[in-house]
């Protein structure tokens, strides 16, 4: 079962830590707690979102009903058309934080998988020798989300770069037209679990930042543009709603 990725605009809500709503519910150490989904397919069934901060590190970590990660994308052959799976934090630190520009979406940390394409080329995850040929390994993105009605009617796209615009981007920005970073963080994988340790500037407000936990799919645009990568499927939600109730101690 998918589902459409509405409402949007609660990705923006900075909700009460008191939240609960039935299957959904905040744990004391700020999770989002979610009940089993036999209706979604395991690894992307989440049970909890969690993220844990340490001076200026932040661990985001879920856990599902199944082994995470097990299940990647069947290739396409093509960059056109080709399939993502990701699991994802949405938050609500400003995309400025990762240094991106400011104000300009929804900040989101990803662990993706992808076999028809490679963006990370700064990184070698296979350890082969060619950076270029690791795209169904898992692994990172910094990403900045927004309503994009050309994906679909209140779908959310990665915020496309407009032809002649310079936006601010982080130092590993893969070069794609995109609000796109590919940090390096290296996601780690354990029976059902899933953590991303992330690094971010000591200027930067981390304590009562929110969160949520989402996985989902996404696709290339035939066109490769225009946008360039829309989410096509949502397959769980923890907070059941996107109201970002996780809170950062």
């Amino acid at each position: 079962m998918t589902r459409t990725l509405l409402p949007i605009l609660a990705l923006s809500v900075t909700a009460s830590a008191a939240f609960a709503d039935g299957d959904h519910a905040v744990h004391q150490d700020g999770a989002v707690l979610s009940q089993p989904d036999e209706a979604v397919v395991a690894s992307f069934d989440i049970l909890a979102a969690h993220a844990h901060r340490a001076a200026n590190q932040v661990t985001f970590q879920m856990t599902t009903n199944g082994v995470a990660g097990a299940d990647t994308p069947e290739p396409v052959g093509a960059l056109g058309d080709a399939p993502v799976h990701s699991y994802v934090w949405p938050t609500s630190l400003d995309p400025a934080a990762v240094g991106f520009e400011g104000e300009t979406g929804i900040l989101a940390l990803a662990a993706t998988s992808h076999p028809d394409f490679d963006d990370t080329p700064l990184v070698d995850e296979n350890q082969d020798g060619d950076p270029a040929n690791d795209g169904l390994i898992w692994h990172s993105h910094w990403v900045v989300l927004t309503p994009t009605e050309n994906c679909g009617p209140g779908a959310l796209a990665v915020r496309d770069i407009a032809e002649g615009e310079t936006p601010k981007m982080p130092a590993t920005w893969p070069g794609l037209p995109i609000f796109l970073d590919s940090p390096g963080f290296t996601p780690l994988f354990d029976g059902p679990e899933i953590k991303l340790t992330v690094g971010f500037s000591s200027d930067v407000e981390l304590a009562g930042a929110t969160y949520d936990g989402v996985t989902a799919a996404l696709r290339v645009n035939a066109n490769i543009h225009a946008p360039l990568l829309c989410v096509t499927d949502v397959f769980d939600i923890a907070s059941g709603d996107l109201s970002l109730p996780g809170v950062l101690q």
